[in-house]
């Protein structure tokens, strides 16, 4: 009996899809991907340096984060400093936001461009308007206003100082507390509230309270619009008024020179004499 096993010979056809299969599907997103990128980076090179920027910043921080936290990366730009040239564009944006928010007092509320810097004065009137009479704290209006503003403020580098005005009314209490007192109290409760709601603690250089030293309307002494808050935006003046978010260099303003700006006056200010 032949023991002999037969050899059998199994032959297996390797199917070849079409076209080698996918891997030219591959081989030709890759190349469509690269396009894609020269084509977006030839488009970046013609437009313009806000939009680059912008892309850029993007790509440094897709989430948001910085903004939302009202810091910015170290590397993620410069911040815009608010001088001769351009202060009309804050005090358009500021003029318009108030009159949108606060039409019925718009009449108390004077933003001028003098040669210090920026001045948003909010005018009392007979009955009170941001402060109740005699009344060192803000009433509602006064405090959705300073928040409006800090706000807005809190977005540029340049310092800000706060002060108190009163007419030459007598403060009706008697004692040592006088208007003296009672404008450097506004002024104080004013920086309080706008530290709170976007004014950095470095920004504010000054609180002052003048009393009736320095009247609006020096011819009518007692009248209502002598008492007032100014805020005042400082010009850029040997970069000794800026004082820039935590990570930023202010365009101009060289690293150096931002970290050397001056620390902000958060204390109460001592009662003049």
């Amino acid at each position: 009996m032949d023991k002999t096993r037969p050899i059998i010979i199994v032959k297996k056809k390797t199917a070849h899809g079409g076209h080698h299969g996918g891997a030219w599907k591959v081989a030709y997103a890759d190349f469509v991907t690269a396009m894609m990128a020269l084509f977006i980076v030839l488009w970046l090179l013609n437009t313009s340096k806000p939009v680059r920027e912008a892309v850029a910043g993007y790509f440094k921080d897709p989430a948001g984060v910085g903004n939302k936290s009202g810091t910015s990366h170290a590397s993620a730009g410069k911040m815009l400093v608010i001088s001769k040239d351009n202060v009309a564009e804050l005090k358009e944006k500021l003029d318009k936001q108030i009159q949108e928010k606060f039409d019925k007092l718009k009449n108390q509320i004077v933003i001028t461009i003098t040669n210090e810097g920026l001045r948003i004065e909010l005018l009392e009137t007979k009955s009170g308007t941001f402060f109740d009479l005699g009344s060192k704290e803000p009433n509602e209006n006064g405090k959705k206003l300073l928040v409006l503003i800090a706000q807005e403020l809190g977005k540029v580098p340049n310092k800000v100082s706060l002060e108190g005005h009163t007419d030459s009314k007598p403060y009706s209490t008697k004692g040592a507390y006088s208007n003296w007192e009672l404008s450097a109290d506004r002024a104080n409760a004013a920086r309080r509230i706008m530290q709170q709601n976007g004014l950095r603690g470095n920004q504010v250089s000054q609180v002052r309270g003048f009393s009736d030293q320095q009247l609006r309307d020096p011819k009518h002494p007692f009248d209502p619009s002598n008492r007032r808050i100014s805020i005042v935006v400082h010009f850029l003046e040997g970069k000794d008024n800026v004082a820039p978010l935590p990570g930023t260099v202010p365009e101009g303003v060289s690293p150096d020179s931002a970290a050397k700006s001056a620390p902000a006056v958060n204390s109460e200010v001592p009662t003049q004499k």
